[in-house]
């Protein structure tokens, strides 16, 4: 059975930063900080990855009730087509942990990089939201949000098949787009391969 670290520093506010969404062709990118009691735990979450939608959409409740503080934001196309994806996301977590009520004394942050903020010591780490509870329930809180996002995205640009692709790269997308064509929250600076032009 899988366990999560609780934290990496006792006695303090940890603030844990994920983001959703890096990897599609559309919409926005989300991130979330959240600070959760270092006495949380729920057997169920894990990597939002890993989990099942309906595992996250019960779980989310919980986490914004239970956090001590939590936020998060999107980050818009156009925002990750000038910064590229990797800072448009650290944007996101600087945004998410500007807008937390309480001020962290440390960040945990998922991946490999990150920007200092605040003078806030942090700390990241490869495969957070599989390793620490509070990077878990950002990833959860992330994930949740970009997929409501993106199916009201879908109500708009139905044929694109959003509610269930979420933005990715799947066969179904990339037809959607050979026969329609790139829409506003398409990212302009995202090429799938089987979309390149073909050169002779």
């Amino acid at each position: 059975m899988h366990e999560l670290k609780p934290y990496m520093n006792p006695g303090i506010l940890e603030a844990g930063c994920d983001e959703a969404g890096r990897g599609p062709l559309a919409g926005p990118v989300f991130a979330a900080a959240v600070i959760m009691p270092q006495d949380f735990y729920h057997p169920l979450l894990n990597d939002s990855k890993k989990m099942s939608r309906k595992a996250r959409e019960m779980l989310r409740p919980i986490i914004q009730k239970d956090a001590l503080s939590w936020a998060v934001v999107e980050v818009s196309p156009q925002e990750i087509d000038a910064l590229n994806i990797l800072w448009a996301s650290v944007e996101g977590m600087h945004r998410a942990i500007r807008k937390l009520s309480l001020r962290p004394d440390f960040i945990l942050v998922d991946g490999n990089r990150f920007k200092p903020i605040d003078g806030i010591p942090f700390q990241t780490v490869v495969h957070g939201d599989a390793t620490y509870t509070s990077i878990a329930a950002a990833s959860v809180l992330a994930k949740t949000f970009r997929d409501d996002k993106m199916a009201e995205l879908a109500l708009e640009y139905p044929q694109y098949g959003w509610d269930k692709n979420m933005g990715y790269p799947t066969r179904d997308h990339i037809n959607a787009i050979r026969e329609w064509g790139y829409t506003p929250y398409h990212r302009k600076s995202f090429h799938p391969k089987e979309l390149e032009p073909t050169l002779f």
